[in-house]
């Protein structure tokens, strides 16, 4: 049986030009970067010219990337690292109630060591209002932290207008990208942060590297102490071969964005339409337009979203219900429930994300099967509408 992957948003499969990359570093670079002989300037050369591929496409300055483990441990740096550089000046941080787990649980942490913490609501489709940004904020706020769009639904928040308060006010303001970078265009400028984490799996590069963009001038305190790698940000020696392939993965992504960001949306709304015409009391979860061009979150009533995730993988296709970091749980998802879903609502959710090696046969097929699996799953459902 051929599989079908369509979990990208999960995690992504490394494209062959990264693996090739990798296997070079793997051999031919295998100094230490902090070390002085001809090996390990061999390595701090590969080095550099990662973080510059990677600034690149981000709209940054080389010296503005720090490389890390992952988006959690970027989330966990930028969240932390300011709040304890600016504790002195205040207490308060703002985030949103759809945020990541790498977010809310920095900001949960914080809260026990005496910082103030405001969960901003949605609206039905997942965005966070302006307005309510605005009022939110108070004196004694130090940081607002808004992913760029969400993990589960798609739905891509206006961290433009939200970095351009911060910025008016001289608040520090964070994005998760991770679910953007490589997706959509993610310009640091353009977007106005001041810190924006991303993560190298996310983008068919390797798993366990990532990095932070930090805003010259940004205040901000390490939190692994050591060696003082990373120009004393982030200690702990470099993973070489694995930021080449970040950096290899980056270059893809800039070089075939808007190709792939058209491409990937056609395919979306194709196979959402499909789904939608034929599946009684069937709906896409978020914004129908602000959304990630490869994300199809779809809502089932009298379905079980588990169900059908695994009769869909018993017919080779690779879904998901929920963000990949939470799906063995089984309370509802957060964000579902943060729209207003009700828990029996959001269990009836799967979440469908596209990637660059999807074709058009692979999404009419998926189509068709998941119309084929609610149908048989809706006549057997003891809660369907008679």
């Amino acid at each position: 049986m051929k599989r079908i992957y369509m979990d990208h948003a999960a995690t992504t499969p490394m494209a062959p030009e990264v693996v090739e990359a990798m296997k070079t570093a793997f051999v031919e670079i295998f100094g230490n970067a902090s070390s002085l002989h001809q090996p390990g300037l061999e390595a701090r050369a590969a080095l550099e010219e990662a973080r510059e591929k990677v600034a690149e496409l981000i709209g940054a300055e080389a010296e503005e990337v720090y490389f890390t483990s992952g988006g959690t441990e970027s989330d966990n740096l930028a969240i932390k690292g300011v709040a304890l550089a600016k504790r002195d000046r205040g207490r308060h941080i703002i985030t949103t109630s759809i945020e990541h787990p790498a977010v809310l649980e920095p900001c949960r942490y914080l809260e026990g060591q005496g910082f103030e913490v405001t969960y901003l609501p949605v609206t039905r489709e997942g965005l966070v209002e302006v307005e309510a940004l605005e009022s939110a904020i108070r004196e004694d706020t130090i940081l607002i932290s808004m992913m760029h769009a969400n993990n589960e639904i798609g739905t891509i928040q206006p961290i433009s207008e939200a970095g351009s308060i911060a910025r008016d006010r001289g608040i520090a303001f964070h994005t998760d990208a991770v679910q953007t970078v490589g997706k959509i265009p993610a310009k640091v400028d353009e977007l106005g942060v001041d810190l924006l984490s991303l993560s190298s799996h996310k983008l068919h590069g390797p798993k366990g590297v990532g990095a932070l963009y930090i805003r010259e001038g940004t205040e901000i305190e390490s939190i692994i102490h050591g060696g003082g790698h990373e120009r004393g940000l982030r200690s702990g020696t470099e993973n070489v071969p694995g930021i080449v392939g970040l950096a290899t993965a980056a270059e893809l992504a800039g070089a075939n964005l808007e190709e792939d960001m058209a491409r990937m949306a056609g395919m979306r709304d194709r196979l959402a339409e499909f789904v939608l015409a034929r599946v009684e009391d069937s709906w896409v979860n978020g914004s129908r337009t602000k959304r990630l061009p490869n994300n199809a979150n779809l809502g089932f009533s009298f379905i079980e979203g588990e169900a059908l995730l695994l009769r869909l993988d018993a017919e080779g296709i690779a879904v998901s219900t929920g963000s990949a970091c939470s799906s063995k749980k089984t309370v509802a998802s957060h964000v579902l429930t943060a729209i207003g879903l009700r828990p029996e609502e959001a269990h009836g959710s799967l979440r469908i994300t596209l990637g660059r090696e999807n074709t058009d046969q692979e999404v009419d097929y998926v189509a068709r099967t998941i119309v084929e699996v609610a149908e048989s799953l809706l006549a057997m459902s003891p809660f369907r509408k008679s």
